[in-house]
């Protein structure tokens, strides 16, 4: 009846019956109301869209969020604001990299910098809650929610702990990992992008003269 939104467990008052051909049905439809609700919407689902069983969670998956969270996978929220929120773009199912800004340990004289710490991460949530408030409207929270392996979400944890996030949104249908060394301050106020450092000739073996000794008379 309604646009779903990912983790929207279903209630019959969003659901009707339609009559549909035989021929055209949708793989993995239902027929019945009573079979999918209190099942939770694993992905963005608009009015009028027939549901099929690889848009739920499983029966019994338990609902809202944590019905969605793949087996071997972990949900975890970071704070932010609409600046490191990419001003209201990122959403439920884009896709960002994370950048920490921080002093590394026994900093030399370069200090802050920034680098980036994951890479085409999902966001699972953004900005609201996934459930309306008692009211019906959807209650703004500075909360992003992102779907990571375990071992992303220490690095997440640590770097919201020792840094400042920033999240970089990208292209959805780029999946490329890119190899980014990160930048000091020094080299940002030198208007340069730093140098990588020059490879060192190795020195060549010192030529020796063979000496063939006079036959003796």
């Amino acid at each position: 009846n309604a646009d779903l939104p990912m983790g929207a467990t279903l209630k019959p008052a969003d659901l009707h019956v339609v009559k549909w051909p035989v021929d055209t049905y949708p793989k993995g439809g239902f027929a019945k109301i009573e079979d999918v609700v209190e099942r939770a919407v694993v992905s963005n689902v608009l009015a009028d869209e027939p549901l099929v069983t690889g848009r739920l969670s499983e029966k019994n998956a338990g609902m809202g969020l944590s019905s969605v969270i793949p087996p071997g996978m972990r949900a975890v929220s970071v704070r932010v604001n609409d600046v490191v929120g990419v001003s209201g773009f990122v959403f439920a199912g884009t896709r960002v990299d994370v950048l920490v800004t921080g002093t590394p340990p026994n900093a030399d004289a370069g200090g802050r910098m920034t680098t980036t710490v994951l890479q085409n991460i999902l966001v699972i949530s953004a900005g609201t809650k996934m459930q309306p408030d008692a009211k019906g409207q959807p209650e703004n929270v500075p909360v992003v929610t992102v779907l990571v392996t375990p071992e992303q979400a220490e690095i997440l944890t640590l770097s919201a702990r020792e840094g400042s996030i920033q999240l970089v949104l990208r292209n959805p249908t780029d999946d490329k990992v890119q190899k980014a060394g990160g930048i000091r301050v020094g080299s940002l106020y030198s208007g340069a992008a730093p140098e990588k450092p020059k490879a060192v000739p190795r020195p060549r073996p010192a030529q020796v003269a063979r000496v063939i000794p006079a036959a003796l008379p």
